[in-house]
């Protein structure tokens, strides 16, 4: 789809078509869409990223919390199957998957959601080095880190949706 096409989508249509692009959480898209006209992917990303920071703390760790944890065996949202897919998280051994379960879980009980991680380009290794770093970050760090995840994993994902 082109900005031009997504700038014509009347609200349904237009959040049916980038409301996936944040987790589980088409309200971003919805309440975007009142930013249009979109000039480009830029200007769409951050009219995205506005509404998640004008967004109440607890609609930003619900957002937060929608997405899995990375190697997750559970059933997957297509982008973030192919996401994780793309950096091995798919074909780990199971003492990677072992460690990688301890470490989310440890975060996830330090945090309160889960690691994230715009894993695009990373290895297993990196991720790891990564997850091991963050746990020792101090909360409100962590959190602000988190959605700066989550708005690269989205405009990662605008990119593929947007001609």
């Amino acid at each position: 789809m082109t900005i031009p096409e997504l700038n014509s989508l009347d609200r349904p249509a237009f959040v049916d078509a980038v409301g996936s692009v944040f987790e589980q959480s088409p309200w971003v898209a919805n309440r975007a869409w009142l930013a249009r006209p979109f000039a480009d992917v830029d200007a769409l990303h951050a009219a995205m990223k506005t509404e998640v920071e004008r967004a109440t703390f607890a609609e930003k760790l619900a957002l937060l919390k929608a997405h899995p944890d990375l190697g997750s065996r559970a059933k997957l949202a297509k982008a973030s199957a192919e996401e994780q897919a793309g950096a091995g998280l798919n074909n780990l051994s199971p003492g990677e998957l072992d460690r990688l379960g301890r470490l989310n879980s440890a975060y996830r009980s330090r945090f309160g959601f889960p690691f994230l991680l715009a894993v695009r380009g990373s290895s297993m290794a990196d991720i790891l080095r990564q997850l091991q770093a963050r746990l020792n970050s101090p909360p409100e760090d962590e959190f602000r880190e988190a959605l700066n995840q989550v708005y690269r994993i989205a405009r990662f994902r605008l990119e593929t949706l947007v001609a």
